[in-house]
């Protein structure tokens, strides 16, 4: 059940992230606002399942497994956005 609840949220974290690239790089959109989402949502949940899983095995406690679900996935995202703008210039 935790895995559906942190992968929902990393949806919405996806959501807004992508809905911020916009806001962020003003009409400098090469994958479009589709691709724009779908690269968010997608580097979000990846991101978030691999803190998810590999902060824990690395030793680290519950909080900091959460804050880095909390933190990680969001930067990501619009550090992954970002590299794919400047790949496209």
């Amino acid at each position: 059940m935790d895995i559906l609840i942190l992968v929902l949220a990393m949806i919405v974290v996806g959501l807004i992230v992508g809905y911020a690239a916009g806001l962020i790089w003003k009409g400098n959109r090469p994958i479009g606002v589709q691709g724009d989402y779908l690269v968010a949502v997608v580097a979000a949940i990846v991101i978030g399942l691999i803190d998810y899983y590999v902060i824990p095995a690395m030793g680290f406690s519950e909080t900091m497994k959460w804050l880095g679900v909390a933190m990680e996935p969001l930067i990501g995202a619009l550090l992954i956005l970002w590299l794919i703008r400047y790949a496209k210039k």
